[in-house]
């Protein structure tokens, strides 16, 4: 018999351990919960570690494509819906009540094709405390006793925070699938800044002019439209889904234009955002055409990468390559951006050729308070897990560089 999705349990220290579905499911689909949003927001607004993914705008526009099974693991001073409730920290998650074909039964952070970070929201003024409470609700609300975050951060705060909770608590943890994205990390002094772009080399300087010189002598000067306002952004965004849809995605139908629930997410998420002046959309132009554009959500001082796309039939002259320089110029000088997450995945050789800033992260199995006798196991057959994901990943790569260096005609 299934479980509801729908329940409280007392947390030691006057607090309230609470499971929510992310969609309402007695509701017409799509329905997001509406009565903690404001404590929702209040919480991702103050929290000690932003993160886009779990914002509730982000994840009110992403859940009628990404959202199935979805809950929400709160941490409250009182049941969320009463008024005036604080939440300390909210997670979301699916559960899987067995894995690798036994019954160990895990709860896996929300991520999807949009979300690559997987910290929790923290109360900003009690991050200890919060994160203490959400590690013990699992066993308070009867959800078993294990948790699977994944793209953790390595270092920082939240890791520090982590660790600290750790060994309080005496619970154990594994880590998978350790890798780095690229970003651009202007979070130093200003000759750091500065030099954010001093490693491209002379003829690496040299080609990006000849290639932007190139790329105007063919469409017109170039420039730069950054949207922010709603009805720009929602302009851009279609200008953003056509361009994409044009190119090899469009080919293969993996654009936007070709998964009309994506399309709804990414126009959801761009009115939420707009409304908020925490989206941009920038786009390099020329003679009335879009070359290249990327969509950027923002946390405060952060911006993350979510997608890119670029004219196909410019591709000689680099757009995308010339959109992402630019854009770097234009953050270093703005005082107001202090880092720019790729959200790319590990090699990607466009945020790599610019940025040298690494975001290291990991997928991290945690023992939730209280023990776990079947954690030794369960951190085996994960870490099996992830080897056997990451050997197929280099089989394919290898595979595909031998296509790709096979002389024509052969087969």
């Amino acid at each position: 018999m299934t479980r509801p999705m729908t329940r409280d349990a007392p947390l030691p220290g006057g607090l309230v351990a609470a499971l929510r579905p992310l969609v309402a499911p007695e509701a017409a689909p799509p329905a997001f919960l509406p009565a903690f949003l404001p404590a929702w927001q209040a919480l991702a607004r103050d929290a000690f570690a932003p993160n886009p993914f779990y914002e509730p705008g982000y994840a009110a526009a992403a859940a009628p494509a990404y959202g199935s099974g979805v809950a929400l693991l709160i941490v409250a001073d009182r049941s969320p819906e009463t008024s005036g409730a604080r939440l300390l920290a909210l997670w979301p998650f699916r559960r899987a009540r067995a894995r690798f074909g036994l019954p160990l039964p895990v709860l896996a952070g929300w991520m999807h094709d949009h979300a690559v970070l997987g910290v929790p929201l923290l109360d900003g003024r009690e991050p200890a405390r919060a994160l203490a409470a959400l590690l013990a609700a699992p066993r308070a609300l009867s959800l078993g006793p294990r948790l699977l975050m994944p793209y953790l951060p390595e270092a920082g705060p939240f890791a520090d925070l982590l660790a600290a909770e750790r060994a309080r608590a005496g619970t154990r943890e594994i880590r998978v699938w350790a890798h780095a994205r690229a970003m651009l990390d202007l979070d130093g002094p200003g000759p750091a800044r500065a030099g954010a772009l001093a490693h491209l080399s002379a003829r690496r300087r040299r080609k990006l002019r000849a290639t932007a010189a190139a790329l105007e002598a063919e469409s017109g000067p170039l420039h730069l439209d950054t949207a922010r306002e709603p009805a720009a952004l929602a302009a851009a965004l279609e200008d953003f889904i056509a361009l994409e849809a044009a190119g090899w995605k469009g080919r293969g139908g993996t654009a936007v234009a070709c998964r009309p629930a994506e399309a709804a997410f990414l126009r959801a998420m761009t009115a939420a955002l707009g409304a908020q002046g925490r989206l941009r959309i920038d786009r390099l132009r020329a003679g009335g055409r879009t070359l290249a554009a990327a969509v950027l959500p923002r946390t405060g001082a952060d911006l993350w990468v979510l997608k890119i796309a670029y004219d196909e039939t410019r591709a000689r002259h680099s757009p995308g390559v010339q959109l992402l320089h630019r854009l770097s110029r234009d953050w270093i000088d703005d005082p107001g951006v202090r880092r720019v997450d790729s959200c790319a995945a590990p090699g990607n050789a466009l945020a790599e050729t610019f940025w040298t800033g690494r975001r290291r992260l990991a997928h991290r199995l945690l023992e939730a308070t209280g023990g776990d006798p079947a954690f030794p196991l369960a951190a085996a057959l994960e870490r099996a897990r992830a080897g056997a994901v990451a050997l197929r990943a280099e089989v394919a790569a290898l595979a595909a560089g031998l296509r790709a260096a096979r002389p024509p005609g052969n087969t």
